[in-house]
């Protein structure tokens, strides 16, 4: 049994110098509550380390088998006071998550359970462990990669299922398998360039220079297109800005929170209620939709009111798809010229509050759609109160994102894309590496042997994204983020 630590977490807690750093491996054993802080029925604790069954020993669960979840009555290992009774399950390194012995004790939920059981495992002489701490270890023992590592966190945050589906398939290894080929394909032109500096007077005679140019230019054109899903990917994280604007009281909050479901927005008769921009994200598919409810756009000397339209404005400007809205037809209209002075993108015209009465509903001329720049012909007909004409609205601005190239399922659906900007700078480098290296090799500037330093340093970009290549400081930032216990 390891020495006992009855100061339980003040001990255990690494020195302040340290407390910035992430650690990986050695001979700490490391524990944490891997569930969510909070009243359930249930709750994870993690050990991962050398002495992870020891551990479990100490606190009463002992003569465990691998891969079988076991029941046990948990103890102090102090004071041998009963702390839970639970469930008890060992993985064997390195076949476990982190690639060393990993113990998981699923006790009862709430505060007080998994805390007791937190700290007899410190005192048993586990340490806390910090955040990503479990995953980093994994990567640092080849269980993961970088990227794959990456995509557990990205997975444990998703909002959306397009998020989901996204972190599911970086998981499995598509962008790591991606970044090899590439990786591979730069150290094949470093071969072909190594094979015609050393050996030029072989029977196969020298590399035809066309040759290294071809491959040097494939490779640009594949990181180019590498380079080109981050926006899409950017659309899955944080969904397709749609932007619900018109007049002050056309019904832009009522319609915001009824979409989503859930009262979000203030609601008053008052005009001008809205000050500021609402944002939520709406699950949808083929694209999550990122609703925005803005201030009400007309000419005011309200200085708070006109710093809101000013947000507005800057919305529009960015804006994937506008929800231009109004009472009646004449406010629709007007909401689409004021709209269309800030925003190219397509224009949804809506008609607000049809629960109204019923003569009221098309008392107005129709809108003449040939004469407003970028709207969609069809009004879209909806009452907030009723519920009438929601889902015809949904569906209409998934069709949509559907016509947008950029969002439509063939470029979405099961692609491999580069999901954070650590990824894009990393292809990024790579590919200004190989362009200078092609166009010294070219012009004949640089030596070869001194030329073929730009094919290294490309290597190396695309290696230091699925940490083949890493400093610790690297490691730090991308673990830094996770959450405790994992």
């Amino acid at each position: 049994m390891p020495d006992l630590n009855p100061n339980l977490l003040t001990d255990a807690l690494p020195a302040s110098p340290r407390s910035a750093l992430l650690l990986a491996g050695g001979d700490e054993t490391i524990v944490a509550i891997a569930t969510a802080d909070g009243r359930g029925a249930l709750a994870t604790l993690r050990v991962s380390g050398i002495n992870a069954l020891a551990i479990a020993s100490a606190l009463g669960a002992g003569d465990l088998k691998p891969r079988a979840a076991t029941r046990v009555s948990l103890s102090h290992p102090v004071d041998g006071v009963q702390l839970d009774d639970a469930i008890a399950t060992f993985f064997a390194g390195p076949n476990s998550y982190t690639g060393e012995d990993v113990l998981e004790l699923s006790t009862h939920g709430g505060r007080v359970v998994p805390a007791s059981v937190f700290a007899a495992c410190v005192a048993a002489g586990a340490r806390p462990a910090l955040p990503g701490e479990f995953s980093r270890r994994a990567v640092m023992n080849g269980r993961l990669d970088l990227l794959q590592a990456e995509a557990v966190a990205d997975l444990i945050d998703a909002k959306t299922g397009a998020m989901q589906h996204q972190a599911l398939a970086q998981l499995d290894g598509g962008l790591s398998r991606r970044f090899a080929a590439l990786r591979d394909d730069v150290l094949q032109l470093e071969a072909l360039l190594a094979y015609d500096i050393d050996f030029p007077d072989e029977d196969d005679g020298p590399i035809a220079p066309a040759r290294i140019v071809g491959s040097a230019k494939t490779l640009i054109a594949a990181l180019d297109a590498l380079l080109e899903t981050a926006p899409r990917a950017a659309l899955l994280r944080d969904g397709a800005l749609v932007v619900i604007a018109g007049l002050p009281n056309a019904g832009k909050s009522s319609l915001f929170n009824a979409l989503l479901g859930e009262s979000r927005a203030l609601v008053t008769p008052i005009a001008g209620t809205t000050r500021d921009a609402i944002e939520a994200l709406l699950d949808r598919t083929p694209v999550p939709l990122r609703l925005v409810d803005t201030a009400g756009l007309r000419h005011t000397t309200d200085l708070i009111e006109r710093l809101g339209i000013e947000v507005s404005e800057r919305y529009l400007a960015n804006a994937r798809i506008v929800l231009a809205c109004g009472e009646r037809d004449a406010d629709v209209t007007a909401a689409i010229a004021a709209v269309r002075r800030e925003t190219g993108a397509p224009i949804v015209p809506v008609r607000t509050k049809q629960d109204l009465d019923a003569t009221e509903a098309h008392g107005d001329a129709p809108i003449d759609s040939h004469s407003i720049l970028n709207a969609n012909d069809a009004v879209s007909y909806v009452s907030a109160e009723t519920g009438y004409g929601l889902a015809a609205l949904l569906e209409r601005l998934d069709d949509l994102m559907r016509d947008d190239r950029a969002s439509s399922p063939d470029g979405l659906a099961g692609s491999v894309m580069v999901t954070r900007e650590r990824h894009r700078a990393g292809v990024s480098a790579a590919r200004d590496e190989i362009a200078l290296f092609l166009d010294a090799w070219q012009s004949g500037a640089l030596p070869a042997t001194v030329a073929a330093v730009h094919l290294q340093s490309a290597r190396d970009a695309l290696g230091g994204v699925t940490g083949a290549i890493n400093p610790d400081d690297v490691l730090d930032r991308v673990f830094r983020e996770f959450c405790i216990g994992k």
